[in-house]
Formats: structure tokens, C-alpha cells, sequence
């Protein structure tokens, strides 16, 4: 396993980070915990010691299953992430209240990594009435919180005034191949590069997006590399920066987690003819009308009941292999959730860390749904 050291401490990093947003499901849509129990139990086996969560993954239940998962493995043999989720802080009390349930549900008594969650211009508002940054900061103080960070969906600008709020030990960006120009992930980069700020990369794969690019896109990188998967190109692309500290990855199955461990094992940082090509595939597969979601699901739950991330999801396979009775399938699949019941609240909008005119594409689906 690929291991970076943390700011010459001697303290080491698995360069593949489990993502613990995208964990194995039942069919009622609850964690599968004896497949993500394996999950976690191949990573740790593999090397991979960094487990990043929030308090609101998966509905609430995500930090439990850590803790659980976590609690059968000696303390010091993983690094634990967390988040503090500023917008559901009304006042002080929260900050503390949310903190120690956080502790008490990951089953720890400190955090490795702890992080602002989702910091962003319009997230700041909350960092000015209530003082979470002193809390975090007493905190990290008492070595409950051994390391302290954010994580960020806004432009290099505010990036800049997020950096000059506090002494931070690392931060969290969105990058991939696709963001690097898109949504200047590299301009976001550079600024934390030369602060000193240690990167953590969430959504290299785009949500998965980047797991199954365009027909001819990924016959493109098949020649180049023919044993290795399409994901394989996002993970190392995001690797090979010389500040990323590790690259977290949503993994939902033990298939996904074999592949990125195999893909961090042997590490082999892209060369200048393999960016080239990856760029090449790039355009490629920006050829096909895709919509840029990761399904987060920030947006949900939707107040009109669309399933905004399905519907996404199936426009997006349309998107890229043209194939209308697929998409008719899929659309179908969720019925009582489709794009028709879109009522223009923009509830869902506001809080889109892609910026997605969420409505505006609700319409183009439902259009083309009623079309095909």
C-alpha cells in the first residue's frame, strides 16, 4: 500500500482512504454491516488505515457502523475522520452536543482527523454567529481532536478566506481529472500547496461517474493498460499530486475495494504520456451529454419526493451510451420519484456542491422521459 507521511511526523497515511458515504446496502436501504464489516476488515489487511465519515452519512447511521466496524481492531492500527456539520448548528449547545455524540458513536475518544464539513461563502454564516472554530480548536487542544481540517465546494477565492480563518492542519477537496479545469480543483490545490495545508481528495471517481466513461473513451485507456479498470485512471491521477495526503474512495463492494487496493499496491504515478492519454479520453467522454452529479445527496430528501440523484444517475446513462429503452427502464424504476413531480422549489439547488440548475435538468429529463 502507497503510504505518505503527514508533515515529515513521522505519522503514516494510507495513500487510499475508505470513503464511508457509499457503504453496502440491504434492499431497505439500510448498511449491510457483515459486507461492510468485510469491507473494512480487507482494507486494514491491505494497508489502508484512513476511514473518513460524517454525521449525517447515510441518514445518521454511517459513524455507528464505524465505530462498530473500527471497535474490532486495535485503536492505533486505524486513522479515524470525522465532520462537524455547521449547518445543523443553531447554537453553542449543538456544537457540543453533536461533538460527543459523534465520540460516542464511533466508539473512540479522540478523532485523528476532524474537519468542518462542507465549508462553503454561504456555510460561513454559521462560523460567525456561533464559535464551533474555538470549540473544534479547545478540542484538538485536549487531543480529542488530533488533527483539524475542512472540507470545501466553492470557488479559489473563498478557499483563500477559509485558509486565513484558522491554523488548519489539512484540508479536503474535491478532485478528479474531470474538476481539474472544470471546477479549477487545480487552482484549489495550488493555494493549499502553497500554504502548506496537506490535501485530502474526496470524489476522485466523480461519484462513480469516472468508473464508466464513454464507450470509445474507455477503449482508449483499455489499449494503454488493458489489466487495468477506468477507475484505476482517477485514483491515480489524484495520487500522483505531490501534496495529496490520501484519496478517499466511496466504495460500495468488496469488487470496488479490491480494485483500488490493487491500484494503490503497486502504486505507479501517472507518466506524462498517460496524462496525455487520460486527457484525450477526457474530451472524449465530455463529447456525451453527461450532468456533473455525484450523488452526494445534499440535495435530498427532495420536499416533491423526486429521487433527484436516480433520476441523474439514469439521464447520465442515457448520456453517454445513447441507449433510450435502457433509459426508459431505469426512469420507470422510479416511479412515484421521477422528474415530472420537480416543482421549482430550488430547495435542492442551494445546497448542490456542483452548482447543477437542478429544476432547469428536471424539465430536459421529464421532456425527454415523455419523448422517448
Amino acid at each position: 500500500m502507497l503510504m505518505n507521511e503527514y508533515k515529515q511526523t513521522g505519522l503514516k497515511v494510507s495513500g487510499l482512504g475508505m470513503g464511508c458515504m457509499r457503504l453496502p446496502q440491504n434492499e431497505d436501504g439500510s448498511i449491510d454491516y457483515e459486507a461492510g464489516f468485510a469491507m473494512v476488515d480487507y482494507a486494514l489487511a491491505h494497508g489502508v488505515n484512513y476511514f473518513d465519515t460524517a454525521y449525517g452519512y447515510h441518514g445518521g447511521k454511517s459513524e455507528g457502523f464505524v465505530g462498530a466496524a473500527l471497535k474490532r481492531h486495535p485503536r492505533e492500527s486505524f486513522l479515524l475522520a470525522s465532520k462537524m456539520p455547521g449547518w445543523m448548528v443553531k447554537e453553542y449547545a449543538d456544537v457540543e452536543r453533536i461533538f460527543q455524540e459523534q465520540l460516542d458513536r464511533c466508539q473512540v475518544e479522540y478523532f485523528d482527523f476532524y474537519l468542518c464539513h462542507a465549508l462553503s461563502a454561504s456555510g460561513l454564516e454559521i462560523y460567525d454567529k456561533v464559535e464551533i472554530l474555538p470549540f473544534l480548536n479547545r478540542m484538538r487542544k485536549e487531543g480529542k481532536i488530533r488533527r483539524l481540517g475542512f472540507s470545501f465546494h466553492d470557488s479559489p477565492e473563498v478557499l483563500k478566506r477559509i485558509c486565513a480563518m484558522n491554523d488548519w492542519d489539512f484540508a479536503q477537496l474535491q478532485l478528479n481529472y474531470l474538476d481539474w479545469i472544470a471546477q479549477d480543483a487545480k487552482g484549489q490545490y495550488e493555494i493549499l500547496t502553497e500554504r502548506g495545508i496537506p490535501c485530502v481528495v474526496m470524489e476522485p471517481v466523480r461519484g462513480g461517474a469516472l468508473a464508466q466513461l464513454s464507450p470509445d473513451a474507455s477503449a482508449l485507456l483499455k489499449d494503454a493498460r488493458p489489466a487495468d479498470s477506468t477507475a484505476s485512471w482517477a485514483i491515480r491521477f489524484a495520487a500522483s499530486l505531490p501534496n495529496v495526503l490520501t484519496v478517499l474512495s466511496g466504495m460500495s463492494n468488496m469488487e470496488q475495494m479490491e480494485d483500488n487496493v490493487k491500484t494503490m499496491s503497486d502504486f505507479q504515478p501517472l507518466s506524462e504520456a498517460e496524462r496525455e492519454t487520460l486527457m484525450k479520453a477526457l474530451e472524449l467522454y465530455r463529447a456525451n451529454a453527461t450532468i456533473p452529479c455525484t450523488g452526494c445527496r445534499y440535495c435530498m430528501d427532495c420536499p416533491a419526493g423526486v429521487d433527484i440523484p436516480g433520476v441523474f444517475k439514469a439521464y447520465n446513462h442515457y448520456g453517454i451510451e445513447r441507449n433510450g429503452q435502457k433509459f426508459l427502464e431505469e426512469y420507470k424504476a422510479l416511479e412515484g420519484r421521477q422528474a415530472d413531480l420537480c416543482v421549482s422549489c430550488g430547495a435542492c439547488q442551494r445546497v448542490c456542491p456542483q452548482a447543477i440548475h437542478i429544476p432547469d435538468r428536471m424539465k430536459e429529463i421529464a421532456s425527454l422521459a415523455a419523448k422517448l
